[in-house]
This record gives C-alpha cells, structure tokens and sequence, in this order.
C-alpha cells in the first residue's frame, strides 16, 4: 500500500495521496483500504517512514563523521531528488515511524561520538536538513536538468541581457556557467564541505576561556 501511494504522489505531489486514489493503485476499492489503515494519516505517516528508510544511515564508525554526514546527506538529496514532494511532509508528522526515528538517532549518534555538545548537534543537524532541502527543492525547480539545457536557458538570458548593465551577470554566465565542464549540481557538494568544515571549527567545546 506504502508503494501506491508513494507512486501516486510521485505522478501528482503529496496533494494527490487520497484513500480512493491509492485504492485505484492498487486496483481495489477505496473501503478495503481501511481493514489496513484507519485514515489518510496513518498512509501520510507511512510514507513518510518509507521514504526516511530508503536514506543511507550513517556510521559513527566510519573514520571522520564529515564523511559520515556527507554519505548521509548525498544519500538524501537521491531520495529526495526522486521523491521531492515528501519535503514539506518529513517534519510535519507527530507520530513519526521507527524508521524515521532511527535516522534521527543515527546521525544525532554521529555527532555526539564525534565531540559535538549537544546544543551544537542540535545546530548542526539543523543547518545540514535545511540546506539538503532548499537544495533539493531549487532543483526540482530550475528550468533545465542537463548541460544541453543550460545552454539553451543561458543562451536565451543571454539573448536579451544588457551586458553594460548588467556586467557581473554577464560574466558569470558567459565566463563560468557557459563553460565546458561546467555541471550545476556539482555546487550541492561544495556547499555541503563548506559547512562540514565550518561545523568542524566548533566541534569541540572551547575550553581557553
């Protein structure tokens, strides 16, 4: 059931996840479901719980917790990539599954066996979920997905951009975007080490004062 209504919101956002057009998934009729679940939240709450679990947990055992936390995030932004409608429904559950719990506890583990204090792993499992999912969510959103795209969108900006105005747009796309090699969704990477490393720099508890 779990795997209908996640297909069902995939094709038409999380919006789309009702009994009848899950049931209709499925192939059965709408009643049915309910010798399963007793209402539309506990197919939400599922859900939710499914997308958690298909997210690589992370191992406090693996060496340096940034590569941890940066298996853990780019396993993330995959899952969500493919599933970008559970965004705004991941942390409005209040009966999380246990696979959501486990996740939190994981890389809350991370952090703590990695010196963080615990204010500071609050901070950082914060900062680390908001910036994966306004990642996410921008690339849901732009208007091309592959190089050939972006030149085709750059090239049309371009087509009406007003260099002498507009001089440092004009070389950012010109002189870095329309370049060869040049692969948006290299910045998720770049953005994640820098706040892994500025986290680094807090990690341990300042003791000279």
């Amino acid at each position: 059931m779990l795997e209908a209504a996640i297909r069902v919101a995939d094709r038409g956002g999380v919006e789309a996840i009702t009994m009848r057009r899950v049931a209709r998934e499925l192939g059965v009729e709408a009643m049915s479901l309910y010798h399963h679940v007793p209402n539309k939240d506990a197919i939400l709450d599922g859900v939710v719980d499914a997308v958690f679990a298909a997210i690589k947990l992370p191992s406090a055992g693996c060496g340096d917790w940034r590569d941890a936390i940066r298996a853990r995030a780019s396993s993330a932004r995959a899952v969500l990539a493919r599933h970008s409608w559970a965004l705004g429904l991941m942390d409005s559950r209040r009966d999380p599954g246990p696979a959501t719990l486990r996740h939190h506890d994981a890389v809350l583990g991370v952090l703590r066996k990695a010196g963080f204090t615990l204010p500071m792993a609050a901070h950082a499992v914060s900062l680390i979920d908001s910036y994966i999912g306004g990642f996410v969510l921008q690339e849901a959103n732009l208007p091309m997905t592959t190089p050939d795209e972006l030149g085709e969108v750059a090239g049309g900006i371009l087509g009406h951009l007003a260099a002498d105005e507009l001089p440092y747009l004009t070389e950012m796309i010109v002189d870095h975007a329309l370049q060869p090699g040049y692969d948006h969704t290299s910045e998720f990477g770049y953005g994640l080490d820098l706040i892994l490393d500025a986290l680094e720099a807090r990690r341990m508890p300042d003791t000279t004062t």
